[in-house]
């Protein structure tokens, strides 16, 4: 595989470093750590210039807190916005170097692919396999509490075989090594981290990898650390299963999930592929039901928000238009709009 060097000079230029700036003040604009930096943007910007090029740049602390959407989990977020520029600086170097080796059919946290490519390719991989075989079996499988099981010695081996570029490695051993969870040392990458989202596609590579290049597995999707792959003969699966489950333990330190699932998938009605937030099957698809009332919930609370005078309509629209174009795939926009005439946004004055 070749590897790159004579990267670090790209991300510390004066130039460079605006740039990722520009990009890390989208959506913290209003932020306290944005707004401090950008008291002395210039100068802030050169002290940071001068740390890389000297090799004094250290990553700084983490805060955790608690999200509910679309499940409850704790995220870990940088607490300095100085730390975001120098992600984002990376993110823009090392992302096209990696996104020319990944296979085509990993969708999350890529340009140009996401839940709804993932959702459609699922389902042409199904009627590929009917067409041909005349039956379909899946294996649908998750990583178990995969960004906290990331074991940093391996991250940084896989890593080593695309870059070569000492400064750049030294950057990213001081990202990787500045977290860990707490139970487990060497281990974890933070969800909230900008480079997380790329690290934890480039440990996964390695099984896509093997399940398509080594295996030659034709009907393989991974969405982080969800992934189905379809077969028309069920024991075929079941061996599969053993074989990605021994080889994770092996190479990655990692275990699937208990929910992992080997079953028949119907054509038109019975069970279909719960996979991306809809239920799937060969020619039709279904907002999940779960999907749904975690919409009736974020309705509820943004009218709560405007009946108290802190959010208005252009706050509401922002945080409600993904998830509709969401759901417009779903089949789900007759019930959503029922939902919302019959609840309608209101204050007491009707402002």
């Amino acid at each position: 595989m070749k590897t790159h060097n004579g990267l670090f000079e790209q991300i510390i230029t004066f130039d460079a470093l605006y740039r990722a700036y520009r990009r890390a003040r989208k959506g913290k604009r209003k932020s306290w750590p944005c707004l401090n930096f950008e008291r002395d943007l210039e100068g802030n910007l050169i002290q940071l210039q001068n740390e890389l090029i000297w090799g004094q740049y250290r990553t700084g602390g983490y805060r955790s807190f608690q999200v509910s959407e679309p499940k409850v989990r704790t995220i870990t977020a940088l607490t300095e916005f100085r730390d975001r520029v120098v992600q984002h600086a990376l993110m823009e170097l090392l992302e096209p170097l990696w996104e020319r080796s990944f296979i085509a059919h990993s969708y999350a946290c890529r340009d140009g692919k996401g839940a709804h490519a993932g959702a459609d390719y699922a389902q042409a991989m199904m009627r590929d396999c009917l067409r041909r075989h005349g039956s379909l079996y899946a294996l649908k499988a998750d990583v178990r509490k995969y960004f906290p099981s990331v074991e940093h010695a391996a991250l940084k081996r896989l890593i080593r075989r695309k870059i070569s570029d000492k400064r750049i490695l030294q950057l990213l051993d001081n990202i990787i090594d500045s977290y860990s969870e707490p139970s487990t040392p060497g281990r974890g990458i933070p969800i909230g981290n900008l480079t997380s989202q790329l690290m934890a596609n480039v440990y996964l590579d390695a099984l896509d990898q093997h399940v398509k290049c080594r295996l030659r597995e034709k009907w393989y999707c991974r969405y982080m650390d969800d992934f189905i792959v379809l077969h028309p003969d069920k024991r075929h699966l079941q061996a599969l299963r053993l074989d990605i489950e021994a080889w994770l333990d092996r190479n990655l330190s990692l275990e699937l999930n208990h929910k992992t699932v080997i079953f028949p998938i119907a054509t038109t009605h019975g069970r279909g592929l719960d996979f991306l937030g809809y239920h799937l099957w060969p020619h039709k698809r279904r907002l999940r039901k779960a999907s749904l009332k975690r919409f009736k919930r974020r309705v509820r609370r943004l009218q709560r928000q405007y009946a108290n005078r802190t959010i208005g309509f252009p706050d509401i629209h922002q945080q409600l238009s993904s998830w509709i174009a969401h759901a417009r795939h779903g089949e789900a926009i007759p019930a959503i709009s029922k939902y919302l005439k019959d609840r309608p946004f209101r204050r007491e004055d009707h402002d």
